[in-house]
């Protein structure tokens, strides 16, 4: 009965996997409300604005400009019908593109959540995919947008070339200078660069603590205070400038040990190996026979001229009486190490008596110092977002950016887009790569294809139904199929679909065919109403 189901089911899969082949969930705008969500709708260009500022090398002289052109399209593999990004269309180009808030955000009292999707469509090779969070303020700038536009936060992937890293970085203000530092993530997480979409998630509390994650998976976690470089706070004390090490200050741990010397028997000239003078040489040793000879099968080509080529040399060859015996040529004994060998002398090392340990300057108090302990509520409010990067990667697309408070709306956002997008993603990269081995796979043992399907879709459904049918529409529609099927035999056979009906039994007993005039008159024979009567009740009461 097993082999029965999975036959059915193999051939249920079969049939509806050209049917749902090309099936694509259908992009709808989202309905969550935040300070700023951009999906890049058909109005999108009423809120960005590219720019058209110049860029000067940090040693002046050559001029770059923003050069690199944006288009909001669709992706180059489309999962999604009706989805599209904002792409970075040029390769080895500037690009900077920018967007204001209607209203700044402050996050002095609630969190800051920052989560986009990033996708290098053709891989990646030196190229930015981080945003810049704008000071609010610069929305004045539009056209002029460039890296000298002061920004809050920076954050998202970067390819450095080699190796990749998570940018986190934000611009903190001196309370007592007003001048502004950027102070870096220590240790970034690095993420894995590839051509299917990712997922950047950025949450900054006002208790200073902070979650980077990717692609829904927590990355790395802790304290604007303890993990940035430079320290947002700095030490109380620093060295004394003024202060130098002593002429006299001894340093030096160990020293030789100055009443040591060389012992009389210590011989520096002695080798380290000597001939080994109890060797024999090994019997069938041919002392006459040379390692190379000339090779015997050469022979001197026609259109050799000793004249114009000079005298006619054949090339040589390995003796090959020499692999037959244990070797050929002069013997010599062996070298072995030599017994007596010790080497250079050298005294001992010693504690140094006239060590007063590591020199440092002496402490005095830090004229720079002051102490923030709650620098998120010390930073500039957002007044909008921008991507400004260079990149040697064309195709660089943007999409699905929420900048808000909520972490539970930028869960949910996730949910309506990038989840969905990122197991179709998989899965269709999975069917490219496997297609080939998967058609052989089928050919060579079907049932087990059809098998691994069903466990594959079954897995997905316990975790998330929809999900599952998203991303694997033929197998649940064969595997539903499957079971209606099931089910219908099922019934067949223990008499719930159906009526059940008395065996006919056959008599044994042997009877004449009727003659030609007796079967006329049979079928001549009229039919009384009640006996017609009779019948119908029998059917209508079984």
């Amino acid at each position: 009965m097993r082999s029965v189901a999975l036959t059915v089911v193999a051939l249920a899969a079969s049939g509806a996997l050209a049917q749902a082949e090309d099936a694509k969930p259908t992009f709808t705008p989202t309905e969550i409300k935040a300070p700023f969500i951009e999906q890049f709708t058909e109005d999108w260009s009423e809120r960005w604005t590219p720019s058209e500022a110049t860029k000067k090398t940090p040693v002046g002289g050559e001029t770059f400009s923003y050069v690199g052109e944006w288009k909001v399209e669709e992706p180059l593999i489309q999962i999604i019908e009706g989805d599209v990004g904002l792409v970075a269309k040029s390769k080895a180009a500037h690009h900077a593109i920018s967007a204001p808030f209607a209203e700044p955000v402050d996050f002095k009292e609630k969190p800051l959540v920052v989560q986009y999707e990033v996708k290098y469509q053709k891989g990646g090779n030196c190229g930015g995919g981080y945003l810049k969070l704008l000071e609010d303020g610069f929305q004045t700038s539009g056209k002029e947008f460039s890296d000298t536009t002061p920004w809050v936060i920076m954050f998202g992937p970067d390819l450095t070339c080699p190796g990749t890293k998570i940018h986190f970085i934000f611009r903190h203000q001196n309370p007592k200078t007003g001048v502004f530092e950027e102070k870096h993530l220590k240790a970034s997480p690095k993420p894995s660069i590839e051509k299917l979409a990712g997922l950047y998630t950025l949450i900054v509390n006002p208790d200073n603590t902070y979650e980077i994650l990717i692609n829904n998976e927590s990355l790395k976690s802790g304290n604007l205070l303890e993990d940035f470089d430079p320290a947002v706070n700095p030490p109380a004390e620093i060295d004394d400038p003024e202060d130098k090490k002593p002429e006299d200050w001894v340093d030096t741990k160990r020293i030789s040990d100055p009443d040591a010397s060389k012992p009389e028997d210590w011989d520096e000239e002695a080798p380290y190996e000597i001939v080994d003078t109890e060797a024999e040489k090994p019997e069938g040793w041919l002392d006459d026979e040379p390692l190379i000879i000339p090779d015997p099968d050469a022979e001197k080509p026609e259109e050799w001229d000793d004249e114009e080529d000079g005298d006619w040399i054949a090339p040589t060859v390995s003796n090959p009486k020499c692999a037959e015996a244990p070797g050929c040529g002069e013997w010599k004994p062996p070298m072995k190490a030599n017994p007596a060998y010790k080497g250079k002398w050298y005294a001992p090392m010693i504690d140094n008596p006239a060590y007063k340990g590591e020199w440092a300057p002496r402490k005095i108090a830090n004229p720079d110092f002051f102490e923030d302990l709650t620098p998120v509520r010390s930073l500039s409010k957002i007044g909008g977002v921008g991507i400004e990067l260079w990149t040697m990667t064309e195709d660089i697309l943007f999409d699905n950016i929420y900048v808000g408070h909520s972490t539970d709306d930028a869960k949910a956002l996730a949910t309506e887009t990038f989840d969905i997008k990122k197991s179709l993603e998989k899965a269709k990269k999975a069917t490219d790569d496997d297609e080939d081995e998967e058609e052989e796979s089928f050919r060579e043992d079907p049932i087990g294809f059809i098998r691994s399907k069903i466990f594959t879709f079954i897995d997905l459904l316990k975790l998330d139904p929809l999900l599952a049918f998203k991303t694997h529409p033929e197998t649940g529609v064969a595997l539903v199929t499957a079971l209606l099927t099931l089910f219908g035999m099922f019934g067949v056979v223990t008499g719930v679909v159906g009526s059940q009906q008395k065996p006919v039994t056959k008599s044994t007993k042997k009877v004449d065919a009727p003659k030609s005039d007796e079967k006329k008159k049979t079928e001549a024979a009229p039919v009384s109403d009640e006996k017609k009567d009779e019948g119908l009740k029998k059917r209508a009461g079984k």
